[in-house]
This record gives C-alpha cells, structure tokens and sequence, in this order.
C-alpha cells in the first residue's frame, strides 16, 4: 500500500466521521464531507467507494453528486433553506463583522453554485 493511499484513506474516513457528527453540530456541514470521503475512496479503496455508494443514508447523497441528472428540486431547496438558516443563526451568535462577512461571502457563492447545478426530474412515487 502506497504512502498517497493510506493517507487518502485516512483523510477519507476523518471526513466521513466528521460529516457524521455534522448531522448532529449545525456548523460542520454533512454533504460536503460525505462527498470529499467519497471522492478520497474513490482514489484510494474500491471496497469503502461501493459501501458508501450502496450505504443507506449516504449513497444517495454520492450518487446524485456523481450522476449527470442532477439533484431533486425539494433537495436544492432545502439545502439552501437549512444552509442559510445556520448561517444566519452563526451570524448571531459570534456577531462579528468579518465573520459575518464571510459567512455571507461563503452563502453567496454555495447558493449560486446550488443554483447553477441542473435539476433532476423527479418520478412520482409508485
């Protein structure tokens, strides 16, 4: 095993489990962690790439990203709802100026990119 893929691998799953403690901390965020772990898997185990593809509550987080459909409507909608909502609260609570600047900076260039990205048509339920 190489020096690079060890260290993806550890990368990969630090970035997992921080993403899962992000489900229950507002300020780190789950999908970008879940998705950089993913990415790190991919470059380094085809083994934990296909468990976090197949994963419950992970892979269809992993397959929306990498699919070329896009992402659901009611997802896109709700990511920028929730996304702004804790920045707002963060706003609050370290009410500092340059924080707040840079979390709207920050807010401002993930909404536009969540903005940007295709919408996947959505299948009614059977």
């Amino acid at each position: 095993m190489t020096g690079k893929r060890i260290a993806l691998l550890i990368f990969g799953w630090m970035s997992l489990i921080t993403g899962i403690v992000g489900i229950f901390l507002p300020l780190l965020p789950t999908t970008p962690l879940v998705l950089l772990a993913a990415w790190c898997f991919s470059k380094s185990s085809e083994r934990f790439h296909e468990w976090l593809l197949n994963h419950k509550y992970f892979g269809p987080i992993v397959s929306d990203w990498q699919s070329d459909q896009g992402i659901p409507k009611k997802a896109r909608n709700r990511a920028l709802i929730f996304m702004w909502a804790g920045m707002t609260l963060s706003m609050f609570i370290v009410w500092r100026f340059w924080a707040t600047i840079g979390l709207c900076v920050i807010g401002l260039a993930v909404s536009i990119h969540l903005l940007r990205m295709p919408l996947r048509k959505e299948t009614p339920p059977q």
